[in-house]
């Protein structure tokens, strides 16, 4: 039996693109728009826009990432793992300073 994508998922990583999704439809109704001016805006077709809706993890990211700007979310995603404020990231470059330095010799024929 082939395995749909959703089952390859961590189930913590399912429970997220769902609420994603929810929250996504929450703030299209506050705006009062509708899926079909959604999908206009974002320029997917309207089943896709469900999907996104309902946290479907074969939704392009860009879709998602075009809905949030739509709704004037800006762009979140620019600035999700950034280098600056990746605390495992900055440990593991410390970790590979070297113990010594040594200086450089002179290049010969100076």
């Amino acid at each position: 039996m082939k395995r749909t994508p959703i089952q390859l998922l961590p189930l913590p990583v399912e429970r997220t693109l769902k609420k994603f999704g929810a929250d996504i439809r929450i703030a299209r109704l506050k705006r009062g728009f509708t899926v079909e001016m959604m999908a206009q805006r974002i320029g997917i077709h309207r089943s896709t826009y469900s999907k996104m809706e309902k946290g479907d993890p074969m939704v392009g990211l860009g879709s998602y990432a075009a809905a949030l700007f739509t709704l004037g979310f800006g762009t979140p995603l620019g600035d999700l793992i950034d280098q600056r404020n990746d605390d495992t990231g900055l440990l593991l470059d410390l970790e590979k300073l070297p113990k010594r330095v040594r200086p450089k010799k002179n290049p010969q024929g100076l």
